[in-house]
């Protein structure tokens, strides 16, 4: 399906060109109240006014686009409460609990601070899927109406929103667990939960080290986070602390280094989460991307666990999730998804789920976490022009052939058009490193002369 606005995950760009201007923002608020409002109106009280909720991270255009789009959906008649800064996931939490018609984040995830977008959640905490996208996109066009001033939207904030998230991170650990002689340092990217995730971990009994916890609207994800974790890890070893713990931006990806300060990506932290659920009882399947580390596959097949993967974004890893109703899935990047838990992917609540694992087995977080040795991968991105036909361009798909050729079937190929970046994604990945590094570099450089010619 082509959109115009949506992307992987919502609409995403620099902030004051279009489409991420307070005029566009406005219009998305006014088309997104009409459609959704009047998809869930059947479900309201007599007298009961549709509301939705809208929260931000940290970056300082937050400000003028909450305005808009709260300006937007009250021109719909429709009701909004502000939370402020908060995590992606809390806000589709707390949509569900305050049963709420929508939820809306403004932020744009790992990205700079000088981008920012706009993300919706259905009233049963799920990002929207296509359709729905496509519907909203296909009322900007029309002109803004304002309800009658008696039908017009309020706003409220809700006061104790970061409490209650809180409270529900900390129900996703096992009461008989706690994380008592434990120091952490957890690395909150000067997101959205600089206030949330050193008080989840601190509660449940660990010394918490928090880094990354100073926003001002203009260094979020700089230099810190899950998309940076050196700071993270130099933090741990100057601290000599147990291990790490790395959010992004608006608190959906989780990394972890160990007391070494080595790295652990998504794969690695999902696949201890399934051998957890393992020890209680079967796991029906596990959902993965085309990022997915071969390794992970492999290994998962050595459980008996079946693996399917779908595009990337956390978004089709949930409709892969429902589609065969499994619970478990991720990517590599940090977005893990356990449907046991929350309804979306949570940094906060995958990194208990973690936790959980290793109060399971004892030891370290080194040992729990290597014991899926990755494979070497590659990944190289290469700018790519607007509609540039690289699924059809001979150059390309002649030296991706050869690439694969060189791997000789012990690894893969993959070229993925970035959703939220002008980029071409230019992955390979096998069990000899030296194969796939120069697999990797002959393909992008394939990429790039085919670009720039």
């Amino acid at each position: 399906m082509t959109r115009k606005y949506f992307g992987t995950d919502g609409v995403r760009g620099r902030v004051g060109q279009a489409p991420i201007t307070p005029d566009f923002v406005m219009r998305l608020g006014f088309s997104a109240g009409g459609i959704l409002m009047r998809r869930g109106r059947e479900k309201l009280q007599a007298g009961e006014r549709p509301a939705v909720l809208i929260g931000k991270d940290t970056r300082i255009s937050g400000y003028m686009l909450e305005a808009a789009l709260e300006a937007g959906f009250s021109a719909a008649g429709v009701d909004v409460c502000l939370v402020g800064p908060m995590p992606t996931p809390a806000v589709a939490y707390l949509t569900r609990a305050l049963r709420l018609q929508a939820g809306v984040v403004i932020s744009a995830s790992h990205n700079p601070y000088y981008d920012n977008g706009i993300k919706f959640f259905s009233a049963g905490g799920k990002k929207l899927d296509d359709a729905i996208e496509a519907e909203i996109e296909a009322g900007l066009d029309a002109p803004i109406v304002c309800a009658p001033s008696p039908e017009l939207g309020r706003a409220r904030r809700i006061d104790d929103a970061a409490g209650r998230y809180i409270e529900f991170c900390k129900s996703t650990f096992p009461n008989e667990f706690d994380l008592r002689g434990l120091k952490i340092v957890v690395d909150c990217a000067h997101g959205a939960a600089y206030h949330i995730a050193p008080h989840v971990f601190h509660e449940l009994g660990a010394e918490v080290v928090a880094i990354g916890a100073r926003p001002d609207g203009l260094n979020i994800n700089k230099d810190v986070g899950a998309t940076s974790t050196a700071a993270l890890g130099a933090a741990v070893l100057a601290g000599r602390a147990d291990f790490g713990i790395a959010l992004d931006g608006d608190g959906d990806r989780v990394m972890m280094v160990d007391a070494d300060g080595n790295p652990f990506d998504g794969d690695q932290l999902l696949f201890s989460v399934v051998r957890s659920r393992l020890r209680r009882g079967p796991v029906a399947g596990v959902a993965g991307t085309l990022m997915t580390n071969l390794a992970f596959e492999h290994a998962l097949a050595g459980l008996n666990v079946p693996f399917a993967r779908a595009a990337v974004g956390d978004r089709y890893v949930l409709e892969k999730l429902l589609e065969n109703g499994w619970l478990y899935g991720g990517e590599n990047s940090g977005h893990i998804i356990c449907l046991d838990k929350h309804t979306t992917g949570d940094g906060i609540v995958s990194a208990l789920q973690v936790l959980t694992a290793l109060r399971e087995e004892g030891g370290s977080l080194h040992a729990l976490l290597s014991k899926l040795e990755l494979y070497p991968q590659q990944l190289i991105n290469v700018p790519l022009g607007k509609g540039f036909p690289w699924q059809d361009h001979p150059g390309i798909q002649k030296a991706r052939r050869e690439a694969e050729s060189a791997l000789a079937g012990t690894g893969r190929v993959l070229l993925r058009a970035s959703g939220t970046e002008p980029l071409l994604r230019v992955m390979v990945e096998g069990r000899d490193a030296e194969s796939v590094a120069a697999a990797a570099e002959k393909l992008a450089s394939a990429v790039r002369e085919a670009v720039s010619a």
